[in-house]
């Protein structure tokens, strides 16, 4: 069996090298074609060197075809695996950092709420360009899945205006399982799941151990659990409130609402700082600093270090290579994907990217209808929507006033700013990240012009927030390499960050 795989930004270290060992580990992929693309040569070469050597020491022939010609590794390839950041670590920190000098403190930034929605905006336009290149060159029947954050802005934007069949990718819903398994002290295996909303507020709307029902004590169990009751104070409270779990991490929910990060003296309240992913204010942008400057340093180690194996056991819980080998060999995949509604829930818009159970096999991948979400869940995925789609159609249209309305919905944003603070707040996130949004250029020189005109309202220049941490230098690292590595991969999250620094 013989089919081109294409990984865009695939200098994402730890994920294209874990996503490849995926692939690798099914028998009737040893001979498959593999290309590496990315706009950094630099990471691009690291990363290809340690997947050869991976690929070699596995006993496979396969050589990986690794070059910066985007539509070169495209062509004629079956499967495409986007994982890409525009902007990268620099336009990053602006979507942190500009916020907070208007109060919005969020931990992440990458899905909703300001730093999200011009996210959005970048990754849009680049992955356009990319389908743009994937019709012209890539295979007829060419799959992308896309791995890359805002999720379903960028799913949403691909499918609708790309012209290339796009399923988005998430393993929040695994995570998510395997702490409901943990809070009832059963094996994740053991614990059957609903889950369904849209990407990042996916509920557990039945859970289920030997057909009896435990989602109305799953409250219980939380409030509970020695770890999750300290940790995810967040998601139990919404839990408590809407009657639901819900997928992402205490830190990423934190800033999807209206409740939890609008008043500075009560955030700590509600997050822990013994990982950024319970909230530290910008924890995702200083762990991913971190573990670039950590990766670039300690490279050579990591080429010392054993090769991954390419076993069975050794997979991932991912869903990219199930998928591409339920379409390939005909087993069937359950997992939960990433694609347009069309009347999988039913109280959701038609024209949303969902997030929900599906199957793969031959026949390619398979939605069953869900029905209606709760009411409070679908109420607070509805408020999302609505400005997913004021994002995507101004990125699409380069138009400034649907982008400021989209800030305008979006609930911490609203709960934080008035309209003058959220329209001088967007003028300047434009200004700051002009080299990445090509389409806006007549928005971005008005916004340039009224930044120059002065009478600007006050904002709180150098304001670090309510639990901002120090960023470690490469010397701190040093002194636990362990740690340092084990940092580094929550940093190279796939989905969360990818080529260019």
């Amino acid at each position: 069996m013989s089919f081109k795989i294409t990984f865009i930004g695939a200098g994402s270290i730890g994920f294209t090298r874990g996503l490849l060992r995926d692939l690798l580990s099914v028998p009737e992929f040893a001979k498959i074609e593999v290309a590496f693309t990315d706009i950094n040569p630099h990471n691009l070469e690291m990363v290809t060197q340690l997947c050869q050597r991976d690929i070699e020491e596995n006993g496979l022939a396969i050589k990986i075809s690794a070059t910066t010609d985007r539509r070169e590794a495209l062509k004629d390839a079956k499967y495409v695996i986007c994982t890409i950041r525009v902007g990268g670590l620099e336009a990053f920190a602006t979507d942190v950092d500009i916020p907070l000098k208007y109060g919005v403190d969020q931990c992440v930034g990458d899905t909703l709420c300001a730093g999200g929605i011009m996210y959005g905006q970048r990754g849009i336009a680049a992955m356009l360009d990319i389908c743009k290149d994937i019709r012209e060159v890539s295979a007829p029947d060419v799959t992308l899945l896309n791995y890359a954050n805002p999720m379903a802005m960028l799913t949403w934007a691909c499918n609708k205006y790309g012209g290339v069949r796009t399923i988005g990718l998430c393993h929040g819903v695994q995570g998510g399982h395997w702490q409901i398994a943990q809070a009832f002290g059963l094996e994740t295996e053991d614990v059957d799941i609903v889950c369904a909303g849209i990407n990042h507020q996916t509920w557990y709307v039945q859970i289920k151990h030997n057909g009896e029902d435990l989602t109305g004590k799953l409250l219980e169990a939380f409030e509970a659990h020695e770890d999750f009751s300290r940790t995810e104070k967040v998601r139990i409270d919404m839990l408590r409130r809407f009657g639901y779990y819900s997928t992402e991490s205490n830190g990423h929910l934190s800033e999807y609402v209206p409740w939890y990060r609008k008043r500075p003296d009560e955030i700590n309240d509600w997050i822990d700082l013994g990982s950024w992913i319970n909230g530290e204010t910008g924890g995702y942008l200083r762990v991913c600093t971190e573990g670039r400057n950590w990766f670039e340093t300690d490279f050579p180690n990591w080429m010392k270090d054993p090769a991954l194996k390419y076993e069975a056991g050794e997979r991932s819980h991912e869903h990219g290579s199930y998928i591409i080998e339920g379409l390939e060999t005909g087993r069937v995949y359950r997992g939960h994907f990433n694609v347009v509604n069309e009347g999988v829930i039913a109280n959701l818009p038609a024209d949303a990217i969902i997030e929900a159970p599906g199957y793969v096999d031959r026949n390619g991948v398979s939605m069953p209808r869900i029905g209606d979400l709760p009411l409070g869940p679908a109420a607070v995925c509805n408020v999302s929507i609505s400005l997913q789609r004021l994002a995507v159609e101004a990125a699409v249209r380069g138009d400034d006033k649907l982008l400021r309305q989209a800030f305008m919905m979006d609930p911490l944003v609203g709960a934080v700013c008035n309209p003058k603070e959220i329209w001088q707040m967007v003028d300047e996130m434009l200004v700051a990240q002009e080299r990445w949004l090509p389409q806006y250029g007549v928005s971005i020189a008005e916004a340039k012009a009224r930044l120059a005109a002065g009478d600007l309202l006050p904002t709180r220049e150098g304001y670090r927030g309510a639990a901002r941490l120090h960023v470690k230098t490469v010397e701190e690292m040093q002194q636990d390499r362990e740690a340092a590595n084990k940092n580094a991969g929550e940093a190279d999250k796939g989905k969360e960050r990818a080529s260019a620094h």
